[in-house]
């Protein structure tokens, strides 16, 4: 296949708003997101995209650093452009911002692959498999434990087998409301059981702290919460310290999950050699992209763990799951999935448990040029994070 060299490289940063339309809940929800466009060749456009960060940060990042050392390189050569953007961006192992401008280009990048050589990029990865398992995160703070309990039963009712909700609530951030912590973990523990008992013992059940809690009030939390029968604890504890994890994991006996805020290999490496974690999750979204992933998810098969995405943007994450035999689980992230229907239309959901991957060449996501006009004229200094 001859080079395409690129031409162009645009970045906007977005801040979309969604409404969640529930039994006997609603609410209005918002995301931050970036979404970067490349034109290679004549006229081979492909999209990507980063969230769950400072937009403006990333889109400035991509437009004024990485677009002028790109344009003329070859669209093909991925690996070539990650190592380029490597020392560009992050050259002392720095995560952050750059990370996440990475995780956009190369997205992009793959998608024009996809365009050029008339296949979903997961057939590019290996075609593994055509659908990968999904799991719904559902259950958000602003829901009382009767609208958690009626939300987990309707997706039940739906098909879904395995339910995601958050505790922790932001904890340690929140400190100086006041809130007192230990308050905030015993209404975890009756909205676990409130969502347990709403769905049966059969339905899978994950946490996800968000890294908001400090080793001894997640132990407080997990010890009990085990008698729930919990498939992980994703990112208990601040800043994924992989000692800590490793010593919670240990004593809690309770599964980790870990990785999708990790930008570089390093990190990945770290959580697997401490055994912090029992589930890695990169995400293509924001840890590199899929280049990056797929070399994390050959080091958690070196050390025989599995991967799932964590961090929202199933549709993206689709293509690693399907394309590798590792694959794992994807994340169908209901607020997450709300805020990117705003921009690229209706996205497939997942039936009996499963989420298709897409037939399309390329990513199989495309833009609508209306709602991005639209939403990027929108103020965007406001609150970012998972809803």
């Amino acid at each position: 296949m001859p080079a395409l060299p690129i031409r162009r490289i645009a970045a906007t940063p977005l801040f979309i708003p969604a409404r969640f339309d529930l039994p006997g809940f609603s609410q209005e929800t918002a995301l931050s997101l970036v979404l970067v466009e490349i034109e290679a060749g004549e006229g081979l456009v492909g999209h990507g995209i980063t969230a769950i960060t400072e937009e403006e940060a990333v889109a400035a990042v991509v437009r004024e650093v990485a677009a002028p050392a790109l344009v003329g390189a070859d669209a093909l050569a991925r690996e070539a452009i990650a190592e380029r953007l490597y020392w560009l961006l992050v050259p002392r192992g720095q995560t952050g911002y750059a990370c996440h401008a990475m995780a956009a280009i190369d997205l992009a990048l793959w998608d024009i692959a996809g365009k050029a050589a008339g296949l979903p990029v997961w057939r590019l990865l290996g075609a593994a498999r055509p659908a990968a398992p999904a799991y719904v995160t559902f259950g958000f703070a602003a829901m009382d434990r009767e609208q958690l309990a009626a939300a987990a039963a309707h997706w039940v009712a739906q098909g879904a087998r395995r339910l995601k909700m958050t505790v922790g609530h932001h904890a340690l951030v929140r400190r100086d409301e006041p809130r007192p912590v230990m308050a905030v973990l015993r209404e975890d523990l009756a909205r676990i059981r409130a969502v347990r008992e709403a769905v049966g013992p059969d339905v899978e059940l994950f946490l996800d702290a968000n890294c908001s809690l400090d080793p001894l009030q997640a132990r407080w939390l997990a010890e009990r919460a085990a008698e729930f029968g919990i498939g992980f604890f994703e990112e208990p504890l601040v800043e994924n310290d992989p000692r800590l994890l490793a010593e919670f994991r240990r004593l809690t006996g309770v599964p980790v999950a870990a990785g999708q805020n990790e930008g570089l290999l390093h990190r990945f490496r770290a959580l697997l050699e401490a055994e912090a974690v029992d589930v890695l999750q990169p995400n293509v979204a924001i840890g590199g992209g899929i280049t990056q992933c797929v070399k994390a998810a050959a080091l958690a098969r070196a050390f025989n763990r599995p991967i799932a995405n964590g961090g929202a943007f199933a549709h993206w994450n689709i293509h690693l799951h399907c394309g590798l035999a590792h694959g794992g689980m994807v994340e169908y992230h209901h607020a997450a999935v709300l805020v990117a229907e705003r921009l690229f239309g209706p996205l497939p959901r997942p039936a009996d448990g499963m989420l298709a991957a897409p037939e399309a060449p390329g990513l199989g996501l495309v833009p609508d040029r209306a709602s991005l006009g639209e939403l990027a004229s929108r103020p965007t200094s406001r609150g970012r994070g998972k809803a």
